[in-house]
């Protein structure tokens, strides 16, 4: 029998709160009091751990920061599969898009500490698209890893508006009429599989 999980510790239960809370909520509508009573622990406490707001989305978006999986699958159905685990997000109760997107946009531009966070995670998943099209050994893996970061962008953006999780499908195919044009053998044509229904109600 496997052992029981070790218990939170408070540092680790106010990160988990305050990212659920910032996630779904919006990080200005969330101050560290809202997050502080959730717990149920004075704010001081709450400041011992991370002394000020700041410092706590900055946490928050690291936590956030996860790298892509190693994987034995072939690079295009890897390129490929981005899509299709999209398409089940989208289909959550608690899909709110790009957490650092949101937070630049809440933030502002300025808010430079927020903004190197959310370039760098952009640039790592731009990156993680250009090792996959080297290995398939295209020739300008560069400009083609940008468009498909695009895809993967734009696609966010119309399930947000539409909510609508067939906008990774779409945005799959378009990934496959890329991968043709660059020489990637991607196999036949529209993806038949069965769409992935929204769970976040009716519209």
């Amino acid at each position: 029998m496997a052992p029981p999980p070790a218990p939170q510790t408070m540092k680790e239960r106010i990160l988990q709160t305050a990212d659920r809370l910032f996630y779904l909520q919006g990080i200005r509508a969330i101050g560290v009091d809202t997050i502080a009573a959730e717990i149920g622990i004075s704010k001081r406490t709450l400041y011992n751990h991370f002394p000020s707001k700041d410092a706590l989305i900055a946490a928050y978006l690291e936590r956030r920061f996860v790298h892509a999986r190693p994987s034995d699958e072939p690079p295009a159905e890897q390129i490929l599969a981005t899509f299709d685990s999209l398409e089940r997000r989208f289909a959550a109760k608690d899909f709110r898009g790009c957490p650092f997107v949101n937070a630049v946009a809440e933030l502002g531009p300025t808010d430079r500490a927020v903004k190197k966070i959310a370039i760098a995670f952009k640039e790592s998943r731009r990156l993680w698209f250009r090792e996959r099209l080297t290995e398939l050994g295209v020739t300008d893996a560069d400009a083609l890893a940008t468009q498909l970061v695009l895809l993967v962008d734009g696609s966010i953006a119309q399930d947000l508006v539409r909510d609508d999780p067939a906008m990774a499908r779409a945005a799959k195919e378009a990934a496959k009429v890329l991968l043709r044009n660059a020489g990637v053998d991607v196999g036949g044509g529209v993806d038949a599989a069965k769409p992935v229904k929204s769970k976040r109600g009716p519209k």
